[in-house]
C-alpha cells in the first residue's frame, strides 16, 4: 500500500540523488547528459510550475505526494524533452560550441539507441501518470503534443521561447487537476503568467548561443529583440508578477496577503538578476537563466505563505 512520504523522506532522497549525481562517472554516462540529468536547472524549471498548481489548490499546506509524483516526472519527461530535441538537432548541435559535446553530436549514442531510450523514458513518465486521476491522466497525455512539436519551433518562427512557455508551464493546469479534478480560473492565469516567466529566462538563455544560431539559421527571441532585449525581458517579468497577482485575486480568500508580498519579494529578485545580466557574456547569461529556479521557489513560497496569512 503506497504511503505518502515525509518532508524527512523527500529530503534524504534528495540528498541521495545530489551525491549520486556528484559523482564524476555518473555525470559522464552518455545516457545521462542525453537527458540533461547533469544540468537540473532545467528539471526545477519544469517541476516549479506543477508545485504552483499543486500549492494553489491546496487548502493550507500543498499535498506532498502530489509534490513527489511531480518531481518524478519532471525529471523523466524534461529528459524525454532532452531526447526529443537532440534527435532533432543531432546534425545541428555539432556546430554550436555548448552543444556540440552532446552524445548524439558526438556519436557516443546513436539513433537507434537513442530512439529506445526516448521509448523507455515515455514508459517511465506513464507509469508515474497513471498515479493520477483520469482527468490528470487526460490532460498529462495532451502534453506530448507539444514535447515533439516544440523542438520543430526554432526552424519556423522566432517565437520558439513562447512554444516551450506553453510546453513548461502546463505543469500548473496539471498540478491544479490533480488536487481538484477541475480546471480552476486562477491556475489558468497561473499558466499565462508562467508562459511569460519562460518567455524571460529563455530569451536569457538563448542570448548564450546566438552567434552560432545566426550562422547556422536557427531563430530565437534574442536574435529577434537583439539590442533591446533587456526592456523586452523586463516586460515579460513584469506580465509575470501581473498575471500572478490577478491569480490570487481569483483565488479570493483561498489567499492571504502573504501571498502578495511573496510577489513583491520575487519581483525584486527579478530586478535585480536583470540589471546583473550581461547580455553578451555567455557565462553570466548562464548564472541568470539558473537564477530562475529561486524565483520560481520564490513565488512557490509566496503561495504557501499565502495560504497561511
Amino acid at each position: 500500500m503506497l504511503t505518502m512520504p515525509t518532508i524527512s523522506d523527500i529530503r534524504e532522497l534528495a540528498e541521495k540523488i545530489h551525491s549520486r549525481l556528484s559523482d564524476p562517472e555518473f555525470r559522464m554516462n552518455p545516457y545521462l547528459r542525453l537527458m540533461r540529468l547533469d544540468k537540473p536547472t532545467g528539471t526545477w524549471l519544469l517541476l516549479i510550475p506543477c508545485w504552483w498548481g499543486v500549492a494553489l489548490s491546496a487548502e493550507l499546506f500543498p499535498n506532498l505526494w502530489y509534490m513527489f509524483l511531480f518531481a518524478v516526472g519532471a525529471v523523466v519527461m524534461r529528459g524525454a524533452g532532452c531526447v526529443v530535441n537532440d534527435i532533432y538537432d543531432r546534425n545541428l548541435d555539432g556546430l554550436v560550441e555548448r552543444t556540440s559535446a552532446r552524445p548524439l553530436a558526438n556519436g557516443e549514442i546513436n539513433l537507434l539507441q537513442a530512439v529506445a531510450f526516448l521509448a523507455l523514458l515515455l514508459f517511465l513518465g506513464l507509469c508515474v501518470l497513471l498515479l493520477f486521476n483520469r482527468a490528470t491522466i487526460i490532460l498529462g497525455a495532451s502534453s506530448l503534443v507539444l514535447v515533439f512539436t516544440y523542438p520543430l519551433m526554432k526552424r519556423i518562427t522566432w517565437w520558439p521561447q513562447l512554444f516551450l512557455g506553453f510546453t513548461f508551464n502546463w505543469g500548473v493546469l496539471m498540478g491544479g487537476m490533480a488536487v481538484t479534478e477541475t480546471l480552476d480560473f486562477p491556475h489558468v492565469l497561473a499558466y499565462i503568467a508562467g508562459i511569460f516567466w519562460t518567455l524571460g529566462y529563455d530569451t536569457i538563455y538563448a542570448h548564450q548561443d546566438k552567434r552560432d544560431d545566426l550562422q547556422i539559421g536557427i531563430k530565437s527571441t534574442a536574435l529577434l529583440f537583439g539590442e533591446v532585449s533587456l526592456w523586452w525581458i523586463s516586460l515579460f517579468y513584469a506580465a509575470t508578477i501581473f498575471f500572478l497577482i490577478l491569480a490570487g485575486w481569483a483565488e479570493g480568500d483561498g489567499v492571504g496577503q502573504g501571498y502578495f508580498w511573496g510577489l513583491l519579494v520575487a519581483a525584486g529578485f527579478a530586478a535585480v538578476q536583470l540589471i546583473l545580466w550581461k547580455p553578451d557574456d555567455p557565462e553570466n547569461c548562464a548564472r541568470r537563466f539558473s537564477s530562475n529556479r529561486a524565483f520560481g521557489l520564490i513565488v512557490l513560497t509566496a503561495i504557501i505563505v499565502g495560504k497561511m496569512i
